[in-house]
């Protein structure tokens, strides 16, 4: 099995059919059909569920598919940071970030960096601080900016000014006072929207105060609480810098005076895997 019988697998699973797969490849179709059967041979697995009527893969097809789609980018990223090594002003430089930050620290950066070494491009993953450092530990991106704290200790990192969580609601009037900061007492009543990210370091901040908190619902996306908040069914408790994600919500906040509520950014990496493009992208930050 070698990456390029992986690539051809990759793109019969793809077309989900041999005619389709093998006009895209520009190969004839027995010959791709006696490849597919030389790789089940050698892997000894059904990898197909072969028929007139649909294509299938097997459970083992999908596995290897899955399988496939990561040996093939990390190929991709090695040839890539080859290239690069060179000079390091030239190539792709990976990076993954969680959406709130990556809006507020990349543009500005990134046409800093344009500026000064135009051939570099630019890929940017939005996702998850937890998808960020497996996407690190397996060589699919260079630098992450995630949430802190972070639980692994296998990364290099930055960490950036820490961020005070607020309370966020759409309620007219809610806050009537004219405090800029309020106590958690302020809300122990009221039903709570958090991140599922947080849930914990809230329920302990409560509890620490003598409250048990009411969470009414436990959300997994930054816009998504912004949007309940803003129908007032309960008030969402967030790092300060996610309050403008959604710009024009008509949204009232206060920061929460409890120290264990706060949160902050990393930027982080996996030293031996970074180009000489990230390091001078990682100066940006320093």
């Amino acid at each position: 099995m070698d990456i390029k019988q992986l690539s051809y697998f990759n793109v019969i699973c793809e077309e989900k059919n041999l005619t389709r797969a093998s006009a895209r490849l520009h190969i004839a179709q027995p010959h791709l059909s006696h490849l597919l059967k030389a790789l089940e041979e050698e892997l000894e697995v059904s990898l197909v569920e072969r028929s007139t009527r649909r294509f299938r893969l097997t459970e083992a097809g999908e596995r290897l598919y899955h399988r496939s789609r990561q040996m093939i980018e990390l190929m991709d990223s090695a040839t890539r940071e080859l290239k690069d090594f060179k000079s390091g002003i030239i190539g792709t430089l990976s990076i993954g970030t969680i959406q709130t930050s990556g809006d507020q620290l990349l543009p500005g950066r990134i046409q800093e960096f344009n500026r000064r070494y135009p051939e570099v491009n630019f890929e940017i993953r939005e996702c998850g601080s937890d998808e960020i450092t497996e996407l690190l530990e397996r060589g699919m991106i260079e630098i992450g900016i995630i949430r802190i704290p972070m639980t692994s200790k296998t990364f290099d990192s930055i960490n950036l000014q820490p961020s005070p969580m607020v309370a966020v609601t759409g309620k007219p009037d809610f806050f009537n006072g004219g405090e800029s900061v309020i106590e958690l007492s302020r809300i122990s009543g009221s039903p709570l929207l958090v991140h599922r990210r947080y849930e914990q370091i809230i329920r302990e901040a409560f509890w620490s105060k003598g409250f048990e908190p009411r969470v009414l619902c436990k959300i997994d996306d930054t816009k998504s609480i912004l949007l309940y908040a803003m129908t007032g069914m309960g008030i969402a408790i967030i790092p300060r810098d996610w309050v403008d994600a959604i710009p024009g919500l008509n949204l009232d906040y206060r920061e929460i005076a409890e120290p264990s509520l706060e949160t902050g950014t990393s930027i982080i990496w996996i030293d031996k895997h970074l180009s000489p493009a990230g390091r001078h992208f990682l100066e940006s930050f320093r």
